[in-house]
């Protein structure tokens, strides 16, 4: 649950895999062990974290509420990246408003590198199996994660979709989250990385009335620039004001449709790749 928009009240998230029907309830508030197995002959073990539980903070205090929320996510976000890093897997956090193309993204990234890079997906959507099912048609394969009411993925359920998914080593696991640009800025997710996609058609001004997702993510993709001629977006300043709220932010131009601009993005994969499996 989040304390700040009260999202995840009520809610019953749930991990879906589109190629079997499994479906699988996510309670957030008992223990759970997660136990990554793989096909090596290594051993990761396994871990057990603590849940929190609302009722453990003292009544009323909101602040202690959300702090030990977000406590409970990083000790587990944390257990998320030390795996990911240990068995050299690219974990990626995309993060956008609604509509910024994000799922098109991902589906034309899969069908241009599967030879290069072996892809895994983990979706985030409230309701419904659409992105999974067009991730599905790739031929890669993805699990879908409804929040409900929530309007963010957390770590866990991040680490329970690892264990569907079982990434081999030197692997990209792409998470996409639900489509906002508030909650998700607060919840780490173990990623090596946030991207942030932007389209041209949302407005320049982004960056600057939502300077947290921006301030926490390494790569900003301004997404859908074919369409630049037909719309008002100023994209240097849109760069200007991303720079403004974080100087050290990566952005790539490029339309998911097209394909104008993705030689770049893709290149920037391949060495992370390369990177994690020589680090």
């Amino acid at each position: 649950m989040c304390t700040t928009c009260g999202c995840g009240e009520n809610s019953e998230p749930k991990m879906i895999d589109p190629s079997t029907g499994k479906v699988v309830s996510i309670d957030l508030t008992k223990s759970q062990d997660h136990e990554y197995t793989h096909p090596h002959d290594h051993d990761h073990g396994h871990y057990r974290h603590h849940q929190f539980h609302p009722s453990d903070a003292s009544s009323g205090n909101t602040v202690s509420l959300e702090k030990e929320i977000l406590a409970k996510n990083n000790l587990i976000a944390e257990r998320n990246r030390k795996w990911f890093q240990t068995e050299n897997i690219l974990a990626l956090n995309l993060v956008s408003s609604p509509g910024s193309g994000k799922t098109t993204l991902l589906e034309r990234t899969i069908l241009d590198l599967r030879k290069q890079i072996p892809f895994m997906v983990i979706e985030g959507d409230q309701e419904t199996m659409n992105d999974a099912e067009r991730i599905r048609a790739t031929g890669c394969k993805v699990v879908q994660v409804n929040t409900g009411t929530g309007c963010h993925l957390e770590a866990d359920m991040v680490a329970r979709g690892i264990e569907e998914l079982q990434p081999p080593k030197n692997s990209a696991v792409m998470i996409e989250n639900v489509g906002n640009l508030v909650c998700p800025a607060l919840f780490d997710l173990g990623e090596k990385s946030k991207v942030v996609i932007l389209s041209v058609t949302e407005g320049d001004d982004k960056p600057l009335k939502y300077p947290h997702m921006f301030r926490a993510s390494d790569i900003m993709i301004l997404n859908k620039i074919d369409l630049l001629p037909h719309v008002q977006f100023d994209m240097e300043k849109c760069v200007q004001h991303a720079r403004q709220v974080n100087p050290d932010i990566r952005v790539f131009q490029l339309s998911a449709t097209t394909g104008e601009g993705s030689d770049i993005w893709y290149h920037w994969l391949r060495q992370q790749i390369v990177s994690m499996a020589t680090s």
